[in-house]
C-alpha cells in the first residue's frame, strides 16, 4: 500500500539523514544492556537511595521540555514511565555541544527508543528522576505518535477510536499502555488454568487445524485447498473430535488451547478466529465436570485478584462456589412462562412467533428451542449459572440422559448473559453417533449451513472402543471479556479481524 509522506513524517525523515550525517547510527546493530526498570525505580527509590546510582535503561520518549541549558524527558518501558533530567553541559563537557544542542534538542523526537545512563535523584518536586550522564539512540520513529493530552484532569487527542486501535495495536499499546495489563490478566489466567488441569493430572496436547473433514461443533467453516494432496481442507471448528480420538488412543485426561474458526458474522461476541480451550477425562460423566469447571475458574479468579468477585461493566461477577443449577427447559419456563418440554417443532415455531424470537423454515426442533433460550434467558443470566438437560435434537455429540427421555448430558455455563463453555458426558456409542450425524445430514438437506457431517475416522475411533468420558470447551476470549471488563471481544484479542484498509 502506498503511502504519502506527511509533513511530520518527511521532518522526522530529514532528522534521520543529519543523524547519519553526524556519523550517528539511528539503528545501531548491538545490544543495549538494562539493569533496572522504571518499576523497579518507582518501586525501591526514595526508600533506599543508595540504589540505583549507576543506572542504565532503555524505551521510548514519550514528550520532551526544552529549558534552554537543562530539559525534561519522559521515558516509557515495559513497565511504566519516569522523568528524564538532561543538562546541557554534563552530557557535553567539553566545547563541542552538538550531542545536546543539535541531536537531543532538535533531532530527537517523540516516539524514537533511547537508551540512557545516570543516576536516579528526586526533585524538589518530589518527582523520581533519572539525571541523565549519557544518552544513545536505539531506534529512530519516523512517524509520529498520536500524542495524548492532558489539561485540568481531561484527556485530548487520545488514541480512542475503536478502529484505529484494533488495526493498529502496536500503536495502543504504546499510547494507552494500560491496555497492557487485559493481556496480561489473559496470559495469567490461561497459565492458571494450565496449572490446574497438569495437577489433575491431564496432558497437553495439540491437534490438527488444517482437516480434511471438519466437525466437533455447529458452525460453518473456512475452506482452503492444499496443492500436494490435491485435496479440499477446512480450518478447525472445533478440537472435539481429534481430543476423543486421543482418549480412543488410551489417555486418561488430554487438553488442548488452540485457536479455532468460524466462517459466521462478526459481533462484539463474535470473531471468525477465537481461542477455546478443551478437556476430555475418561471415565468421569457431566456431574464431575460441573464441579471441577467451578473450581478451576474460582481458582484462576482469586489468583487474578485475591477475591472471587469482578467488576464487568455495571454488574458485579461473584464465581463463588457453588454456582446456581437449572435445567433448560426450566430456565426457559422461568422466563418465557411456557413448559416446552412437550413441544414438537410446529409447536416451538409457533411459539417462537409468539414470543418475537426470529427463526428461518430449516430450522429443527433443537435450534428452536436454542433461539428461544439465547433470546429469552441468557441476557438475565448475570452471576455464573449451569443450565444442564438439553434437548437430544441440540446436541448430537452428547450422551442421552440416564434418566430423562428426549435429553442428554450437556451442561453450559451461562455468565454476564454470555455463553462461556460448553460440555458433556460424551457420547460413546458408535451405533447412536452414526444415526446422530445422518439426522445431521438430513438437517443440512433442509438447509441447514452449520449442520455437522459425517467423519468416518472418528466413527472408526469410536468403534473400536471409547471408555466413558466427559469433555467441556470453554470460550477463552469471553471469559477475559468478563475479568476485564472489556466490552467487545476485539479488546482481548491482540490483532481482531478487520475489514481491509481503503
Amino acid at each position: 500500500m502506498s503511502h504519502k509522506l506527511s509533513e511530520q513524517e518527511q521532518i522526522r525523515r530529514r532528522a534521520l539523514e543529519e543523524l547519519i550525517d553526524l556519523n550517528i547510527d539511528p539503528y545501531p546493530p548491538y545490544s543495549y544492556e538494562v539493569n533496572a526498570t522504571t518499576e523497579e525505580i518507582h518501586g525501591n527509590f526514595p526508600h533506599d537511595s543508595s540504589l540505583f546510582q549507576d543506572i542504565s535503561i532503555a524505551g521510548r520518549l514519550m514528550n520532551k521540555r526544552i529549558m534552554g541549558s537543562a530539559s525534561f524527558a519522559e521515558l516509557q518501558d515495559s513497565k511504566g514511565r519516569i522523568q528524564l533530567y538532561f543538562n546541557r553541559d554534563e552530557i557535553c563537557p567539553g566545547e563541542d555541544k552538538t550531542m545536546y544542542n543539535t541531536v537531543f534538542k532538535r533531532l530527537i523526537d517523540i516516539g524514537d527508543i533511547i537508551g540512557v545512563k545516570g543516576f536516579v535523584f528526586t526533585t524538589r518536586m518530589g518527582e523520581t528522576t533519572i539525571h541523565v550522564k549519557e544518552f544513545t539512540i536505539l531506534c529512530k520513529s519516523l512517524r509520529p505518535l498520536p500524542i495524548v493530552k492532558e489539561k485540568d484532569g481531561k484527556t485530548y487527542d487520545a488514541f480512542t477510536d475503536p478502529e484505529q486501535r484494533y488495526r493498529q495495536r502496536y500503536v495502543d499499546l504504546i499510547v494507552n499502555p494500560h491496555i497492557r495489563d487485559v493481556f496480561k490478566i489473559r496470559a495469567d489466567m490461561i497459565n492458571s488454568i494450565r496449572g490446574f488441569l497438569v495437577e489433575l493430572g491431564c496432558l497437553e496436547v495439540e491437534t490438527p487445524v488444517l482437516q480434511p473433514i471438519y466437525g466437533g461443533a455447529a458452525a460453518k467453516p473456512f475452506k482452503t485447498y492444499h496443492n500436494k494432496l490435491d485435496t479440499t481442507l477446512y480450518l478447525r471448528i472445533a478440537n472435539e473430535l481429534y481430543l476423543k480420538r486421543l482418549i480412543v488412543g488410551g489417555y486418561d485426561g488430554v487438553f488442548e488451547f488452540g485457536k479455532d474458526f468460524r466462517n459466521e458474522g462478526m459481533s462484539r461476541f463474535h470473531n471468525p478466529e477465537f481461542t477455546q480451550m478443551e478437556m476430555y477425562v475418561a471415565y468421569k460423566d457431566y456431574y464431575w465436570m460441573m464441579d471441577v469447571f467451578e473450581q478451576m475458574i474460582e481458582k484462576a479468579v482469586i489468583e487474578l485478584y485475591n477475591n472471587t468477585s469482578v467488576k464487568s461493566g455495571d454488574n458485579t461477577i461473584d464465581f463463588k462456589r457453588p454456582w446456581k443449577r437449572f435445567t433448560m427447559y426450566e430456565v426457559i419456563e422461568h422466563y418465557t412462562g411456557v413448559d416446552i418440554s412437550g413441544m414438537g417443532e410446529s409447536e416451538l415455531s409457533d411459539l417462537a412467533g409468539r414470543l418475537g424470537v426470529a427463526t428461518d423454515k430449516y430450522m429443527a426442533k433443537g435450534r428452536i428451542i436454542d433461539e428461544i433460550f439465547g433470546e429469552k434467558c441468557e441476557p438475565h443470566l448475570i452471576q455464573p449459572t449451569i443450565i444442564m438437560d438439553y434437548p437430544l435434537e441440540m446436541s448430537p455429540l452428547a450422551k442421552k440422559h440416564r434418566s430423562k427421555s428426549g435429553l442428554v448430558e450437556r451442561f453450559e455455563v451461562i455468565c454476564n448473559g454470555k455463553e462461556i463453555c460448553n460440555a458433556f458426558t460424551e457420547l460413546n456409542d458408535p451405533v447412536d453417533q452414526r444415526k446422530r450425524f445422518e439426522e445431521q445430514i438430513e438437517l443440512g438437506k433442509r438447509g441447514d449451513p452449520e449442520a455437522m457431517v459425517i467423519d468416518e475416522d472418528f466413527l472408526r475411533a469410536v468403534e473400536l472402543g471409547m471408555p466413558p468420558t466427559t469433555g467441556l470447551g470453554l470460550g477463552i476470549d469471553r471469559l477475559v471479556m468478563i475479568l476485564t471488563g472489556s466490552k467487545s471481544i476485539q479488546d482481548v484479542i491482540f490483532f481482531p479481524q478487520m475489514r481491509p484498509e481503503k
